[in-house]
């Protein structure tokens, strides 16, 4: 069971009105930002304001609303956003006083509406839902109003980053190669032959194959199925047999984690006492600073005071200690802490990873845009399981979705680089995690964990394929968000 609740926003704001911001995802889908930074997206695009910050919200993102993109500042990695005004939400005022001039989004009237919510909004589990209280606020009074901050949760379910992969089809070439020309129907015109790759015959793929036919015959092509040629011999792997390569990868994942200091410890480590504390909230509990922590009568501990207040000593950034010690108790308890307000990492960062298998091999075929050398071939593999501590719900079964999964790097000195930091990231149980498909929809599943692969090794469909002449350079600044440097592999 889940509680739910109704907001209600005034008829001038962004709901109301029908507007929705919007980011492209790794998909190449639109997913809806949240209501709160939907609101001040649009008040600042109506203020005429180019440029906007979502540090307020905890998010390194900057978005130029002029050009339609944010940028993520600790990676500079860049995504399109839109601006959409066809998303009515419901009037209410057939609900009573309380409803004649506001947009609510309570049950009874999205039911009562033909519009209903916007589909496809992902919760983001850092950041508490607001309350609206107009809206006519500055970024300071928004963050106030709406009562945004940190908890300490364990890591979003949502990677992310961060999302299972579109699976792909083994019966039907990619891309549709078209034979033209064809035998002509009745009319005259030429019908296109779509070569289908029937490797194995079953009831299932011929279905398959016939809804593709309906399909395109609806859309006004007509076409028929042929057996495909067969595909031209490839080159075999240089490296077609399990390596040092792949036994050292596999050693990665056995590796024994040194005994973990006590969280006290940690936070003691990596926190510098504030004697005077600062006129601010703390973003964690959203409580003044100079007041006990709103987590004093969660958190037991014998050497932290209520109100003691700590500085991280690498940005400067300050919090109730008791925050601190209680965001690290709901994590990995790896003796690392991460900064919630610019995700400055303390020590060195592990993840939740399920355990699994990484292998590479070598490949005598170059990528596009990457012509004058071969391919490194990556292969992650992951079977369901059981969620364990640090996951979203210890005990529970977990499902791995479209494994084994298949990597590609250009094998040149920068690719290789990312292939020895991936190895480190694998090691360091950063690349997947346990959360929320983005494409799907489906809990309690494996994905990407905000660490971007390409996936595709000669199209570029999904797009997550080659040409991309800054995938490399952007996989180094993802990967060193995550704690995983050039200066590591040196250690």
């Amino acid at each position: 069971m889940r509680s739910v609740r109704k907001s209600l926003y005034p008829s001038d704001s962004a709901p109301a009105k029908g507007i929705s911001w919007e980011w492209m995802n790794d998909e190449a889908c639109w997913t809806v930002y949240e209501m709160p930074i939907t609101i001040y997206l649009d008040e600042n695009y109506c203020n005429g304001r180019p440029l906007v910050d979502l540090a307020a919200f905890g998010l390194p993102y900057q978005i130029d609303l002029t050009s339609c993109i944010q940028t993520n500042k600790m990676t500079g990695f860049r995504r399109q956003i839109q601006r959409r005004a066809d998303i009515p939400y419901p009037l209410t005022s057939a609900m009573g006083p309380v409803h004649k001039s506001a947009a609510c989004l309570c049950h009874q009237c999205l039911a009562n509406s033909a519009a209903g919510p916007i589909s496809g909004r992902h919760r983001h589990s850092m950041i508490n839902l607001p309350t609206s209280s107009g809206s006519q606020l500055s970024r300071t009074s928004f963050v106030s109003s709406f009562n945004v901050g940190y908890v300490p949760y364990p890591k979003p379910s949502m990677a992310s980053s961060k999302s299972t992969p579109k699976l792909n089809s083994t019966w039907l070439t990619s891309p549709v190669p078209l034979q033209f020309p064809g035998p002509s129907s009745s009319n005259g015109t030429s019908i296109p032959s779509v070569p289908v790759n029937m490797q194995k015959q079953s009831s299932t793929k011929q279905a398959l194959a016939g809804m593709t036919a309906m399909l395109m015959s609806a859309a006004g092509f007509p076409v028929r199925f042929t057996s495909a040629p067969p595909p031209p011999p490839s080159n075999p792997p240089v490296n077609s047999k399990p390596d040092k390569n792949h036994n050292s990868v596999r050693r990665l994942r056995k590796s024994k984690k040194g005994i973990a200091a006590e969280p006290e410890q940690v936070v003691k480590k990596y926190l510098e006492n504030v004697e005077k504390p600062p006129e601010e909230d703390c973003i964690i509990c959203m409580e003044t600073l100079n007041v006990a922590s709103g987590y004093s009568d969660a958190v037991e501990s014998k050497n932290i005071k209520p109100t003691a207040v700590g500085k991280l000593k690498k940005c400067g950034h300050t919090f109730h200690q008791l925050c601190v010690l209680a965001m690290y108790n709901n994590g990995n308890k790896d003796g690392s802490l991460q900064c919630p307000a610019c995700k400055t990492i303390y020590g060195e960062k592990t993840g939740t990873q399920p355990k699994g298998n990484m292998e590479f091999s070598l490949i005598n075929q170059s990528l596009p845009g990457h012509q004058d050398c071969g391919t490194i071939h990556i292969v992650y593999t992951i079977y369901p399981g059981t969620q364990g501590p640090g996951h979203p719900n210890p005990g529970k079964p977990y499902s791995a979705r479209g494994f084994p999964r298949h990597c590609y790097l250009p094998d040149n000195d920068k690719g290789r680089l990312v292939l020895e930091l991936l190895k480190l990231a694998w090691a360091r149980r950063l690349i997947f995690t346990i959360g929320v498909s983005s494409t799907t929809g489906e809990s309690d599943t494996v994905v990407w964990n905000e660490i971007h692969h390409k996936t595709e090794m000669i199209s570029n469909m999904s797009g997550h394929g080659y040409p991309d002449p800054n995938y490399l350079d952007n996989v180094i600044a993802e990967l060193a968000a995550q704690g995983v440097t050039e200066d590591c592999l040196k250690m």
